[in-house]
């Protein structure tokens, strides 16, 4: 907690930018820039008390101010060749964290403090369920080997790397001692990739990959590995492959479960606010319920969203699709921004710099290590699994190319949110980092966050441009789907959304002959045959016709 004198000042600083940013783009911003100097009028006149409850509300009202503020400069910045909303939610955080540290007498840097468990329960869900209810799911289920491939085998092989690089590594550094389960933890940690980054939900293997790292984290933090074996190998194994398969199934049980009430009762012909909030809830639903049960949230609010969007959408009427599309893309939108720009102050945190201000060779030797690993992990899965996807692939334009693999390689480097919120949960203990070594490994998980978005995001737009110089861009339509506008980096680069219904597009021949020849389109053969002879006239969805909108869209195969 900071004192009004850091209020007022921070107040003070963001208004002013605000300010400088409407003078140098030539738009009007009095009104908006008003809103700090009544905020910070109300300061000077002591209207915001300092008593506990109110100083929240106080506090609540400037971090709201700094959400607005990063959603107006992201706009601005949105031409931008290198600058994108992460990277300027980030920049604000740090700023105001400096701001916050000064006036606070090197106290403080943060507006509001939260545990981890605040970004698990409130910020990462709509993140998560959004990703799965707006993706092209035909190009997912197309790619769905490739996806698995690099998101779960991926993750592991990187998992396998960073910490086998780690226990080798780390004590050349001489920053205390670790165990196995702490060197193991690192191999989790940072296997999980950013994932609210653009290039990654378009293969949507960051959801998967993030999914796989907690799993393994968790599963690591509930076993004793001080003597591993081959039975505690096995029953690790085991553990994590039950936690995989069952959380799949808890979102894919409460997705069908949403789709077949809404269809059932036919909530619109009533009211359309009972079908949205319904499907919020129950989206919600899907990941406590993974959360009590031990299972991984991640993995279930995905595939919760991704059924929701292919049974349940198509059974609301026309005015809950649009909504429940744009509420839930800017549900996802305002936790995204909000996790950068706490990210940003948090890094500031004096209390995990104290530890290591003595000896910051120890932590930049450290971050680089971990740095490099990273690198060495996630290179010595994609282009092996790329390899190997490319062979089942018979047509030339479904492979991943080369440049292709190149960048689903550099878009996984950078580091994010989820990777803070475990080294939280693993170096500290109620919010306090009491450990020489915990500390720098929190600081070293900082440093590479940081580092990793601001530099490789940077960079990301003109490598992007350089080695794919015209990727195609879906138009939008609006209600037809619940769609995410991102470069696709799996297939020939064409709309995978635009399906003209025809389903007979594979060769007349035998079941067998066609698994070998085309693996992936004969399941997805497969899949729609049973899909439109047996899900959707129980659960709905395009093509059938629903109680509550009345009429059946035949347009396009979602």
């Amino acid at each position: 907690m900071y004192s009004k004198l850091g209020l007022s000042l921070t107040t003070r600083a963001v208004g002013v930018l605000v300010e400088a940013l409407g003078m140098w783009w030539n738009i009007p911003f009095a009104q908006f820039s008003n809103f700090f100097r009544i905020l910070l009028a109300a300061s000077d006149m002591g209207l915001l008390s300092s008593d506990p409850d109110a100083e929240f509300v106080d506090q609540i009202a400037l971090f709201t101010a700094l959400l607005s503020a990063c959603i107006v400069i992201g706009h601005l910045l949105e031409k931008s060749r290198w600058i994108n909303q992460s990277i300027t939610a980030l920049v604000i955080g740090l700023g105001t964290g400096c701001v916050i540290l000064l006036t606070s007498g090197g106290k403080s840097s943060r507006i509001l403090e939260f545990k981890q468990e605040f970004f698990f329960i409130y910020l990462l869900p709509p993140i998560i369920f959004n990703a799965g209810f707006q993706v092209k799911k035909k190009q997912f289920f197309r790619n769905f080997m490739t996806i698995v491939s690099y998101g779960a085998i991926g993750t592991l092989i990187s998992f396998a790397v960073i910490s086998y690089g780690a226990t080798h590594l780390f004590p050349k550094l001489d920053i205390g001692y670790l165990e196995i389960k702490d060197y193991l933890a690192l191999g989790a940690i940072f296997s999980a990739t950013d994932s609210v980054c653009v290039l990654q939900s378009s293969v949507r293997e960051g959801v998967v990959n993030d999914a796989t790292s907690v799993v393994l984290f968790n599963a690591i933090m509930n076993f004793d590995l001080s003597d591993m074996n081959a039975g505690v190998a096995y029953n690790f194994a085991c553990n994590f492959l039950s936690l995989f398969f069952f959380s799949t199934v808890l979102g894919v049980f409460v997705g069908l479960l949403c789709a077949f009430i809404i269809r059932t009762l036919y909530f619109g012909r009533h009211s359309t606010d009972r079908e949205i909030a319904l499907m919020i809830l129950m989206a919600y639903l899907s990941y406590i319920t993974a959360e009590v049960f031990k299972l991984s949230g991640i993995l279930t609010v995905f595939f919760c969203g991704i059924l929701m969007s292919h049974y349940a959408w198509h059974n609301v009427t026309v005015k809950s699709q649009v909504t429940t599309r744009h509420t839930f893309a800017t549900m996802s939108f305002i936790a995204e921004v909000f996790i950068f720009l706490y990210v940003g102050m948090d890094s500031l945190d004096v209390e995990k710099w104290r530890f290591v201000d003595n000896t910051p060779g120890k932590s930049i030797g450290a971050s680089a290590t971990l740095l490099g690993l990273i690198m060495v992990g996630r290179a010595c899965f994609v282009f092996p699994l790329s390899f190997l996807s490319n062979l089942t692939r018979r047509e030339e334009g479904e492979k991943v190319g080369f440049k292709q693999q190149v960048i689903i390689w550099w878009a996984g480097l950078m580091r994010g949110a989820v990777s803070v919120a475990l080294a939280y949960k693993k170096f500290t203990g109620s919010g306090q980092t009491v450990q020489p070594a915990n500390a720098l490994l929190i600081t070293s998980t900082i440093t590479i966050v940081l580092f990793s978005t601001v530099v490789f995001g940077l960079l990301t737009k003109p490598f992007l441009k350089k080695l794919l110089p015209h990727p195609s861009e879906p138009e939008e339509t609006e209600p037809s789907s619940p769609r995410s506008l991102t470069v696709p980096l799996l297939g020939n680069g064409a709309d995978p959304e635009a399906e003209t219904g025809n389903r007979g597009t594979l060769p007349t021949t035998s079941s067998l002959k066609m698994l070998l020849n085309s693996p992936t389109n004969t399941v997805h053969h497969y899949w729609r045959r049973f899909d439109d002879s047996y899900m959707r006239p129980i659960f709905g969805g395009r093509g059938f016709v629903s109680y509550a909108t009345g009429t059946r869209d035949m347009d396009v195969i979602h």
